[in-house]
């Protein structure tokens, strides 16, 4: 299994680096046209490299831990990947169901790679709603200044952020529920692998 994860986090990269290139190449094609094309083109290569970076910087101690690093690379890719089939714009739900799912994974991964194996389960589900609650309002902040200000979406903006902070609060929420049953019940290494 460890084999399967380790080609899906390989193949998720390389994915989103080949979505990256083309929303370079063909902006218009993208779906992230007037939505904040260039700050998305900066962060989510970002996002999916914080974890190897900082395994690497760390002097590489360890197995690297690809299981959080698929969960850390999956939100930026299913998010650019979306846009790019304009599920955000046509199908109603998608982005609702996004801001759960990709906090949901985009937490999940972040407990695995760095908190502690030893917290407890309530101390995991905090460290996952600070990690995550704070993450929903940093990228909502980020949403409003790179382009909901001056966009027809601004009168709607309020409810829609309000719901956004829900949802990935919740997803966050889930996340730490999931890694701290994981690790109260005795596994190992909490990761989509053996749960």
């Amino acid at each position: 299994m460890t084999k399967t994860v380790r080609y899906a986090a390989v193949a998720a990269k390389l994915l989103l680096l080949a979505l990256l290139l083309a929303a370079l190449i063909w902006p218009d094609l993208s779906g992230i046209k007037g939505k904040a094309s260039t700050a998305r083109l900066t962060v989510y290569p970002i996002g999916a490299l914080v974890l190897p970076l900082w395994w690497w910087i760390r002097g590489r101690k360890g197995a690297f831990p690809w299981a959080a690093d698929l969960l850390m690379t999956l939100p930026w890719l299913i998010d650019l990947l979306g846009n790019r089939l304009d599920l955000f714009d046509t199908v109603g739900w998608w982005d609702d169901a996004m801001h759960f799912v990709l906090w949901a994974l985009l937490t999940w991964g972040v407990l695995l790679a760095f908190a502690p194996p030893g917290l407890s389960r309530p101390l995991t589900v905090l460290v996952a709603l600070g990690f995550g609650t704070t993450a929903a309002v940093v990228w909502e902040i980020g949403e409003y200044v790179a382009f909901v200000r001056s966009s027809p979406e601004l009168h709607t903006a309020y409810t829609d952020t309000l719901g956004d902070l829900a949802l990935g609060t919740l997803g966050a929420l889930l996340a730490g529920l999931i890694v701290g049953h994981a690790r109260g019940a005795g596994t190992k290494s909490p990761s989509p692998s053996n749960l």
